[in-house]
């Protein structure tokens, strides 16, 4: 366990140097999210009613909460990082190694989070002060460890699936276009773009039991309160199968892919 927290340490001294780069993504990163606050006032101008249950301060919350869940999970470079270390041949140091490729990985991708949040958090409150009129709490405590606990899932979720989409360069030349693609239905699927719960009832039942709701959505749907009850602990187990189900599915394609690599270069 002490070499992990090795890497952990490297991983986070290593990002450091980049933390201007987090500071400037971060704050350009608002510039949509306030393109897409417009883009709601404008639809709700001269409305009375709700969409789905959303009032427009409602609406914000929503974009506010997923900019933070945003920032606490996303996988930012790993999974290119990962491809490019399977297409350079630099993996095989650590088949030599006793030290777990994916575990290693993972604490990287831990200690980005961490550098990210700690550059992230000043200009992120800012932001969020800037709408606090539109900003909700969670209702409870309870609500608001339920809404970290998915945090945590979804994270994992989304480190395995980018991890395994990585593992893709065991047999092709160029991922790019496999994770673009993937990265263009869970930009929809799981809620970036517009919460999930105004699509038509029966389209957000499938969804449901897809991956893409949990890598975004269901977090943010807790810290609102749209998901409560029964639905919550539901939703968590169902995050959880998930979860163990991208990780098994990381290591069995990893089994697979490694039988085929053949070092060159590392």
């Amino acid at each position: 366990m002490k070499k992990y927290w090795h890497v952990i340490n490297i991983g986070i001294q290593n990002t450091l140097t980049y933390r201007m780069n987090f500071l400037f993504r971060c704050v350009f990163g608002f510039v949509p999210l306030l393109a897409t606050i417009a883009l709601w006032r404008a639809i709700y101008d001269g409305r009375t009613d709700t969409i789905s249950g959303y009032s427009l301060a409602g609406m914000i919350s929503y974009y506010l909460v997923l900019t933070i869940v945003d920032a606490l999970t996303a996988v930012n470079e790993d999974d290119w990082q990962i491809a490019a270390d399977i297409k350079d041949g630099n993996i095989s140091q650590f088949l030599l190694k006793p030290i777990d490729f994916l575990g290693y990985r993972l604490c990287l991708f831990g200690a980005g989070r961490l550098v990210y949040m700690a550059v992230a958090i000043v200009p992120t409150t800012l932001f969020v002060l800037w709408f606090r009129e539109d900003f909700s709490l969670p209702a409870d405590a309870a609500t608001f460890g339920y809404f970290l606990l998915s945090v945590v899932m979804t994270g994992l979720l989304q480190f395995f699936l980018s991890y395994t989409m990585a593992l893709l360069a065991f047999w092709m030349q160029e991922v790019s276009t496999v994770i673009f693609i993937l990265f263009a239905f869970e930009y929809i699927a799981s809620g970036h773009l517009f919460p999930l719960d105004i699509l038509p009832p029966a389209v957000e039942q499938v969804l449901r039991f897809t991956p893409f709701p949990y890598q975004l959505y269901f977090p943010v749907s807790i810290w609102l309160g749209r998901t409560t009850g029964a639905a919550v602990g539901q939703g968590l187990l169902i995050q959880a199968a998930w979860v163990v189900a991208a990780y098994l599915l990381a290591r069995w394609v990893w089994s697979r892919g490694i039988r085929k690599y053949s070092a060159v270069g590392g």
